[in-house]
């Protein structure tokens, strides 16, 4: 199995446009030891012919048009792809937006949750890809699904399963105390396997916190691609950047007694990898203490097209 990362940064990738941090500010500027990055999305193969989407960001095009493995067949029909599926962990804007990307009548699967499908089916535009041809499909929790689309079998299974987290921003209500309406299933991870080789990963862009299920489900995996938006959860409020802690935005901060590093130390899980990293975080910065930390502990820190071979 072939795992592409085709972005790994979290929302508003590196730079953020509108950004004028310190860090986004080093990147533009070409500062030793900073690398530009999209947005967060991954891509698997078994077979390095057909390929699943592992969440649409809005950079899709850009990760399509840099990874060849993604452009069309040239010895194929005049409009080909080998895009047969996208598997969406959530109804974040960041994971779904390219969907609307993917239109031009080319077919291909959509799996997700039943709430991030009501989501797409609530808003007219994801109807640009047309359900005849893009079907959406439920994920069911903890049992594996075949992945099949345009008619070719990946040879992958997906096992989708619920992890702490938030609603998707646009869709929150109610305050605090109810976790701004957030559900059982608004956030989930995934375990991909390789039905030929049995050999899989866990893709968990998104994570609140490690409760004993997830740490539990986890445990001794081969590799797993894992949210690393904060390193501290006050770190955006700390750098003038936005008014909110990790928290309250549903991330597991990377430091600190509560946060991944500490989480996961006695998993015994073979390769960690950081994605979905803000720009706030300081890992960006290959010469920083934060980055020597987490590789000390053990953890890589994801970067555009970075591949895994399981």
């Amino acid at each position: 199995m072939i795992i592409k990362v085709l972005g790994s940064s979290a929302g508003g990738g590196f730079p953020q446009w509108n950004c004028n941090g310190m860090q986004s500010a080093k990147v533009r500027s070409g500062a030793a030891g900073f690398k530009a990055r999209l947005q967060s999305s991954l891509a698997a193969s078994s077979d390095g012919k057909n390929w699943v989407l592992l969440n649409a960001s809005p950079d899709i095009r850009q990760q399509i048009n840099e990874t060849p493995e993604l452009h069309p067949e040239s010895t194929g029909a005049k409009r080909n792809s080998p895009i047969k599926a996208v598997v969406v962990t959530n109804a974040d804007v960041d994971h779904i937006i390219g969907l609307i990307g993917l239109r031009e009548g080319q077919p291909f699967s959509i799996y997700g949750s039943d709430l991030v499908l009501a989501t797409l089916k609530a808003n007219s535009v994801f109807n640009v890809c047309n359900p005849e041809i893009v079907p959406r499909l439920e994920l069911p929790f903890d049992r594996p699904t075949e992945l099949h689309g345009a008619g070719v079998d990946l040879g992958l299974t997906v096992e989708a399963f619920p992890v702490p987290g938030k609603v998707a921003l646009f869709l929150e209500k109610g305050g605090a105390n109810a976790n701004y309406g957030s559900r059982d299933g608004d956030t989930i991870g995934l375990k991909v396997t390789d039905r030929k080789t049995g050999k899989s990963f866990f893709y968990i862009p998104g994570c609140a916190e490690v409760d004993a299920a997830l740490a539990d489900r986890i445990r001794g995996a081969d590799v797993i691609f894992f949210d690393g938006t904060l390193y501290e959860d006050g770190e955006m409020i700390a750098q003038g950047l936005l008014n909110k802690t990790g928290k309250r935005m549903g991330h597991i901060s990377v430091s600190g007694h509560e946060g991944s590093i500490a989480a996961l130390s006695h998993l015994n899980v073979r390769r960690k990898i950081y994605v979905h990293i803000n720009n706030s975080n300081p890992i960006l910065d290959e010469n920083s203490e934060a980055r020597k930390a987490v590789e000390t502990a053990g953890w890589e820190v994801g970067f555009d097209g970075m591949e895994v071979r399981l």
